[in-house]
């Protein structure tokens, strides 16, 4: 993201990187997995970060997150971040992850 930001916006760019990578992800009480689940809620709970979200679902299915996990965890936020967040959310995660057809004859 840093390569492609505009000269006068790269600090940005170092301040995330720092913050997140520098900082947030290398505290090691919690492994990798469960780090991109809980950031992928607190996206979710966000609203209105959609492009986050969706490639915070990559990073769920790069570290070995399933679908069936991130969807057992908005059904587990339904109460609290309410259905407009939810069907939001449930909308990135099949975008990204798209059901298969065997799936949808289940």
């Amino acid at each position: 993201m840093r390569a492609a930001a505009p000269e006068d916006q790269k600090n940005i760019q170092d301040d995330l990187s720092a913050f997140c990578f520098g900082d947030t992800y290398t505290r090691g009480r919690l492994d990798l997995q469960m780090r991109e689940l809980l950031t992928f809620s607190m996206i979710a709970s966000l609203g209105g970060c959609e492009n986050q979200l969706k490639g915070h679902i990559q990073g769920n299915v790069s570290v070995g997150n399933d679908k069936k996990t991130l969807l057992s965890v908005v059904t587990q936020c339904l109460p609290y971040i309410g259905f407009p967040r939810t069907l939001n959310t449930l909308c990135c995660i099949n975008e990204i992850l798209p059901e298969t057809e065997n799936r949808q004859n289940l």
